[in-house]
């Protein structure tokens, strides 16, 4: 007993249980005072209210929705109005926060300091503040009748963005499988390519070819089944627009509001991570004669991708919970929809347990993809 006492990793365990069991007892006790007193107010509890009729509409919504559905139907919109927007906005923000990050380095006085201003400005703004701007900006534009008509088929107004769209037909689900199996293939010859490059040192042009296959095997299949594609052109019947597809003026102003908010960080990551690589390199590649784009390309953004990547990620988990205040200017994303959910059917705890849940979820399934890759890309050292 006196060895085990005096034994650290002995010790260790005992505080780890001591520290886990106060943990649940403090969530027992949360979660029983929680239920004595909804109890003691007749307030129901559970999640069988998600089988009932939602009777609301919800204006966007990538499946087919009406009043008459579940609750937890109108809850699967919103998280999948939620996952669009932060995929999308992780896509351009990552885009435009490094195009400022790089310009934030350039030689040019007036680009860098216009990249300066920009992240600085928009850094010590609110987003939520900035997601008024953006929508008022939006709704601001002429209404249908007077749209504005930069292009044939495309119309800008209050009501959003109007554009053509294909129709429907049975081939693009082959042509989803062709790009899909392009991508593969691609993905095969660049480790290939790379494989050989390392054992012969014979580079292989293999992002010429990767994208020849991915673009050239839906292209083949398209035009097999003799290229058929029909327009669905918007056209004004009224006081608005019908046919077409619609970017409604609240996810316009979303999606502007997180992407340019969360570019001002990510270029300030970006910067960092290039700065970080020693400037020998640079001088290194440039003595060999390769020139100041591919010195990027090829040497300094590969080695600064490693320190970027975590901070990067942290980045991409709050746009998606900054998605959250969509709220604020109407877009039905999965909060929206929980708030009207507890407004008409009580279950306040279900509904606030559900949307931490899903961003819980949400947030872990990033970390860990990005974890990954982080693993991936890192330098191996024994």
């Amino acid at each position: 007993m006196r060895a085990l006492l005096y034994s650290a990793r002995f010790r260790g365990v005992i505080y780890q249980i001591l520290v886990v069991s106060a943990v649940f007892a403090l969530g027992w006790y949360l979660v029983n005072n929680t239920l004595t007193n909804l109890a003691a107010r007749g307030i129901a509890t559970g999640f069988d209210f998600l089988g009932r009729e939602a009777g609301f509409d919800i204006g966007e919504s990538p499946i087919a929705y009406s009043a008459a559905d579940s609750y937890l139907t109108a809850l699967t919109v919103g998280l999948l109005n939620t996952l669009e927007i932060a995929f999308i906005g992780i896509v351009l923000a990552t885009v435009l926060g490094t195009v400022i990050g790089i310009a934030r380095l350039s030689g040019n006085w007036l680009v860098a300091r216009l990249a300066t201003f920009y992240v600085e400005a928009v850094r010590n703004v609110p987003l939520l503040l900035q997601l008024f701007v953006w929508y008022g900006l939006v709704t601001s534009l002429p209404n249908p009748r007077q749209a504005l008509n930069p292009l044939p088929g495309i119309f800008l107004s209050n009501r959003g963005l109007k554009i053509p769209v294909p129709e429907a037909h049975p081939i693009y689900a082959a042509l989803l499988a062709a790009l899909v199996a392009g991508l593969v293939v691609a993905w095969a010859v660049k480790r290939w390519a790379v494989a050989r490059q390392e054992r012969t040192g014979r580079p292989f042009p293999w992002g010429l070819t990767g994208t020849a296959v991915v673009l050239g095997l839906p292209l083949a299949v398209f035009l097999a089944a003799g290229a058929p594609f029909t327009l669905d052109m918007p056209e004004l019947k009224g006081f608005n627009f019908s046919g077409g597809g619609t970017l409604s003026p609240e996810f316009a102003a979303l999606l502007a509001g997180l992407t340019v908010y969360t570019a001002a960080f990510i270029a300030e990551i970006v910067r960092s991570g290039i700065l970080a690589v020693p400037y020998g390199q640079t001088e290194a590649a440039m003595s060999l004669g390769l020139s100041r784009g591919k010195t990027l390309r090829l040497v300094i953004l590969p080695q600064a991708l490693r320190v970027i990547v975590p901070p990067l990620t942290s980045q991409y988990l709050n746009l998606t919970k900054n998605s959250s205040l969509a709220v604020a200017i109407g877009y039905p994303d999965l909060v929206s929809v929980a708030n009207t959910t507890i407004n008409q059917t009580g279950h306040a705890v279900e509904g606030v347990g559900i949307i931490m849940a899903v961003f819980l979820t949400i947030s872990l399934a990033l970390s860990f993809l990005m974890n990954w890759y982080n693993a991936k890309v890192a330098l191996v050292t024994r």
